[in-house]
């Protein structure tokens, strides 16, 4: 059963009546996830300037961003995530346009102080990585 995160929007760890928050949106980011993502929450997403507590984040992340700046970004999120909520940084695909290195990811989850997943495809030009605060869960 190895099916994507873009066939089935559960694997983001999202659930019903979620309100999800979405970082750094551009025109370049895939609509197909972010429309399963609102189906299966039944709620639209929400930028990075909503003010209130949300229970999951999505964050597109592109080759030659600052990677200080998404430590920063990663930190800001988490801190209007509520608890155990998941937190997704979703990167073009190697060989994509705008393409950004796991590693690049995993360093900046790491000074955030989050552990950085193996990342997991979304969508034919997205993969995904999932975070976790440092001791959290799986």
């Amino acid at each position: 059963m190895n099916q994507t995160a873009s066939k089935k929007a559960e694997e983001f760890g999202f659930h019903a009546g979620d309100i999800v928050q979405e970082w750094l949106w551009d025109d370049d980011v895939d609509d197909s996830i972010r429309e399963k993502i609102e189906n299966l929450t039944g709620e639209e997403l929400v930028d990075e300037d909503y003010d209130s507590a949300v229970d999951g984040v999505i964050l597109w992340w592109r080759d030659g961003d600052d990677e200080d700046e998404l430590s920063d970004t990663i930190v800001d999120a988490y801190a209007v995530l509520g608890e155990d909520g998941p937190l997704w940084v979703l990167t073009p695909k190697p060989g994509r346009p705008g393409a950004a290195s796991s590693i690049v990811v995993q360093n900046a989850a790491k000074t955030a102080g989050m552990n950085a997943a193996m990342p997991l495809t979304v969508s034919d030009d997205w993969n995904g990585i999932h975070l976790r605060a440092f001791g959290k869960g799986r």
